[in-house]
Order: C-alpha cells, then sequence, then structure tokens
C-alpha cells in the first residue's frame, strides 16, 4: 500500500511538474521565450546599436584612410635613431589624431637604407621605431595603443644608390588601425 502511495505522489509530481507555466522576473522579462514589450524595445535598441556599429565602423576605416594620406613618414640622419626638430610636428599630429579617436591603435615601422647588414639595419629599425614611440608617450598617448616593428632595409620607397634615395629610406612610417585589429 505505501509503495502505491509513493508512485501515484512521485506520478503526480511529474504530472505538475510537465505543467506550464511562466515566470515573470523583476526586469519584466517573460522566460517562456515570449517577448514583453519592453523586451522588444530592448531589441529594437540592440539593433539600433549594431547598425550604429557597422556605420562606425565603414566611417573608421574612412578617418584610417584619411591619416594615413595626410600624416607623413619621418626621416632620420645616416645610422642615427634620434628625433629631428623638423620631424617633431608630425609626431604631434599622430598624437592630435590618437588622442581625438580613442579607437585607434599605431604601428610604428622602422625604416632603414641598404646599407650595413641586414642585422644592424633591423636593429636600427627597431631603434628608429622606438624613438618616435617613446615621443608619443612623452606626449601623453598611452604605450598600449603604440606598437612598433622594424623592417631594416627589406621595405625601401626608393631603390637608387645615392643619397637622396637613402635618406627617403631611413625612416619611421606610421600606419593607424581599429583598436581590436
Amino acid at each position: 500500500m505505501n509503495l502505491k502511495l509513493v508512485l501515484i505522489f512521485a506520478c503526480l509530481l511529474f504530472i505538475i511538474s510537465c505543467a506550464e507555466r511562466k515566470i515573470y522576473m523583476p526586469n519584466g522579462k517573460d522566460l517562456d521565450g515570449q517577448l514583453t514589450p519592453q523586451e522588444k524595445t530592448q531589441t529594437s535598441e540592440i539593433k539600433q546599436k549594431e547598425e550604429e556599429e557597422i556605420l562606425s565602423a565603414s566611417k573608421i576605416s574612412e578617418i584610417i584612410r584619411k591619416l594615413q594620406e595626410e600624416i607623413g613618414d619621418i626621416y632620420f640622419d645616416y645610422d642615427k635613431y634620434d628625433i629631428r626638430q623638423g620631424d617633431i610636428p608630425i609626431l604631434k599630429k599622430v598624437a592630435s589624431a590618437l588622442q581625438k579617436y580613442p579607437k585607434l591603435r599605431l604601428i610604428i615601422e622602422g625604416h632603414c637604407d641598404e646599407r650595413g647588414t641586414n642585422e644592424y639595419n633591423f636593429a636600427l629599425g627597431q631603434k628608429r621605431a622606438n624613438s618616435a614611440k617613446n615621443y608619443l608617450i612623452s606626449l601623453g598617448i598611452s604605450s598600449s595603443r603604440i606598437d612598433i616593428i622594424s623592417y631594416g632595409e627589406e621595405k625601401p620607397v626608393c631603390s637608387e644608390q645615392n643619397e637622396t634615395c637613402w635618406q627617403k629610406n631611413r625612416r619611421a612610417h606610421f600606419v593607424f588601425i581599429e583598436e581590436g585589429r
């Protein structure tokens, strides 16, 4: 008899637990999968924000394109990595752009002319990029927003073998990218 009562009680509990119930949460959400009016509004707002982010991404791409056109390279003397006085306005422009657009990051590429060994030029390119980075940090830019890379003599902009051409290759080049990329 006790066994029958236990089985009947277990069956009743099972049937009751399978019944459809709606549970309302304090924030107005309905847990049965139906959207409440408040949730419909929130969903609409989320979609609107996603559309704005897409527009924002295309706007950021346009900003990056313009900055790449407007901001030139800085140049270095032979076998040097000191920032020249004439290049300070360019570095200030870079810093201003990074302050104005907090979603941007910067890669500074260090380059050298073809004279010297590959190892030496790689190290010198690193020092040149690092000099530019340190100057930007001194202007208030967070070091976490700046990466450096040295190409040494591997990516020349001029291939003639004369001083005018070599001067064009001794440079730091700025590449703006979107945060998170």
